[in-house]
Formats: structure tokens, C-alpha cells, sequence
């Protein structure tokens, strides 16, 4: 089976229970990778550890671990505690969050997230490899940090989430590998350039950073309901600046335009159905489970070393990842 990844939501509408169960289901079907994203609700790191203890093969990996709400010796420690915990299957992905959610919710400043990125790889990397770690940077000042023992043995490889050209560049400077989100087909070949080109810039083997994606999919005979339940996704994402701005930067300034004045207007309704055919499939993949295996292939042809399958709810929504997990299983 070519590499593939499946992100399980932290979607309140399923018990832990239910998550551990669709872990373990995606490595009895051949995945490579299960990757947990952190906005709300429940920690990713917490699913992560009971999914190491319903699991023994598939790679466990925060999808993304935000950078404001910890510090990076706080992260460090946590990845090598998974990184025991699941027999050395754990990856660390990181990326900067939202700026609502990381100043409203958790009270913290949002500010330079690009250099806050880049020292915070640069402090954790130290101490995941049994380093003594000195560093002054702008951001944080650490003095003799160590986590001795805990990291014996231990690689933990680590992505950074990225939308715009410099988060791009700096995983490919500093990172293991990157995790790209809503990956637009259209999008993949530059993203696929810049990422060599950095790597190369740096004096990096452009191989050694992997190319990883979230594509959202819903297989399903109904395909109407799916659209409409991609178009509701699609539009909540034009209240972010950041995704705006990418989305626009893919060719789609006019469906984000219209969504978020209409959601401005307290109209979810019209917010949605401004999300066009073409955008919903440029960003996410929709159909029978034939049609979405061959646009999965698809984007892999374009440069996606490891596509990760993003299942959304259709109808139920347990029932709707085992669709997908068992149409892309071997």
C-alpha cells in the first residue's frame, strides 16, 4: 500500500472510545499514519497516548500541536512521553494556531510566528536528541535545559503545519517534513518547488523533507449531502485572515469574499452556497470510493509524498469515517 495518513477530528460528537476505535481500525486497513489536530475540546496529546495503547504498528501524530499554548521544553517533554509511550511511533507536528483562538481562548499574545516557530524546532530539536540546550533568541531564553534519560533512544521526526511561502520555507529549512492543509491541487506543484528550493537554499538534501497533506474526503452514495456538508466547512474557514489569504492565493478570492460578507451578515446559509463546485474540488475530494482513491493518486502524482485522508461528517458521523478509512484500506 503507498504511504497514506488518516486524520481523526477531535470532534466532540465522538467518544474517545469511538476515536480509539477508528485508530485502530485504520492500522488493521494498512495505514501508515494517524494524525490528531488541537483547536478545542479535547487535547491532542491526550487522544494520542490512548490511541498508542489501542495500536502497536500505525505512526501517531499531532496534526498540529500549536506553539502559542506551550513552551517548546513543555513540548519536547511531551513528545518524548508519547514517543515512549507508543514504542517510538510518535511524530511531532507543530504549527502556529489560530490568532483568535490563541488570544481569546488562552489568553496569549499572538506575535512573530515564523521566528516563534523557528526557535521553538531549534530548542525542542536540542532536547529530543539528548542535548543540552543553551539558546537566546527572541522569543525564549533557556539556560542548561535537559530531559536526560526520557529521550534515550528516541527519534522523534518533526513537521510544521504550513499555509503561506515563508512557514513553507522554514520547514524546509528546519523540519523533518511539512504539513500542508486544504491542499489544492493547483497549489501542489509550487508548494512541491519552494519546498526543494529552500531545501537546497539550506543546503538540505530537497528528499529529506517529506511532503505531507490534509485532503478532506467524504466517499458515500450521497454525494449532494456531502457537498453541502464541504460547503458549510469550506466557508467557516473565511473568518480566518490566513486562510482567506491562501484561498484566494489559490484562485478562490471571490468564493471567500462573498462567504465572509454573508457571514458577517449572520447568513450561513448564503456563506455556503458561495463555495463553488470548482473550489470544493480543488481543495477536497467527493464521490464513490473509486473516484476518490484516483484523486488521491491524483495529487500524490503531483508531488504529495504522503497524502492524509481528512474524513468530514456527512450523515453520521462515526459512520462516515469508516466509510472512508475501509474505502482506502487494503
Amino acid at each position: 500500500m503507498p504511504r497514506l495518513g488518516v486524520r481523526l477530528e477531535n470532534d466532540s460528537r465522538l467518544s474517545v472510545k469511538d476515536l480509539a476505535e477508528l485508530a485502530a481500525l485504520a492500522e488493521r486497513r494498512g495505514f501508515e499514519y494517524v494524525w490528531v489536530p488541537e483547536g478545542g475540546g479535547r487535547d491532542a496529546l491526550t487522544l494520542l497516548a490512548t490511541f498508542a495503547c489501542a495500536t502497536s504498528n500505525v505512526k501517531l501524530a499531532t496534526g498540529i500541536l500549536p506553539i502559542f499554548h506551550r513552551t517548546p521544553t513543555l513540548t519536547a517533554m511531551s513528545a518524548a512521553g508519547l514517543a515512549g509511550a507508543s514504542g517510538n511511533r510518535f511524530i511531532l507536528g507543530l504549527g502556529t494556531g489560530h490568532e483568535g483562538t490563541t488570544v481569546q481562548t488562552h489568553g496569549v499574545p499572538f506575535a512573530r510566528p515564523v521566528g516563534r516557530m523557528r526557535e521553538t524546532v531549534a530548542i525542542a530539536r536540542g532536547l529530543l536528541r539528548g542535548e543540552s540546550v543553551t539558546f537566546q533568541g527572541r522569543e525564549f531564553s533557556v539556560q542548561e535545559a535537559r530531559l536526560g534519560r526520557a529521550v534515550q533512544g528516541m527519534s522523534v521526526p518533526i513537521y510544521i503545519a504550513a499555509l503561506g511561502p515563508r512557514m513553507v520555507t522554514l520547514s524546509a529549512e528546519v523540519a523533518d517534513g511539512v504539513l500542508l492543509n486544504w491542499t489544492a491541487a493547483s497549489y501542489l506543484p509550487k508548494a512541491v518547488q519552494q519546498v526543494h528550493d529552500a531545501a537546497r537554499a539550506a543546503g538540505r538534501d530537497s528528499s529529506a523533507v517529506d511532503i505531507a497533506g490534509y485532503v478532506r474526503v467524504a466517499v458515500g452514495p450521497d454525494e449532494a449531502a456531502a457537498r453541502k456538508a464541504l460547503q458549510r466547512q469550506i466557508a467557516s474557514y473565511a473568518s480566518y485572515s490566513y486562510y482567506r489569504d491562501f484561498f484566494a492565493a489559490c484562485g478562490f478570492g471571490a468564493e471567500m469574499e462573498a462567504a465572509e460578507q454573508a457571514a458577517a451578515r449572520g447568513d450561513t446559509d448564503a456563506a455556503a452556497k458561495a463555495i463553488t463546485k470548482a473550489m470544493q474540488d480543488e481543495v477536497a475530494v467527493v464521490g464513490t470510493a473509486e473516484h476518490c482513491r484516483a484523486e488521491i493518486e491524483r495529487r500524490r502524482g503531483l508531488g504529495l509524498q504522503l497524502p492524509v485522508v481528512a474524513p468530514f461528517a456527512v450523515d453520521d458521523v462515526k459512520a462516515s469515517y469508516i466509510r472512508t478509512i475501509n474505502a482506502f484500506g487494503e
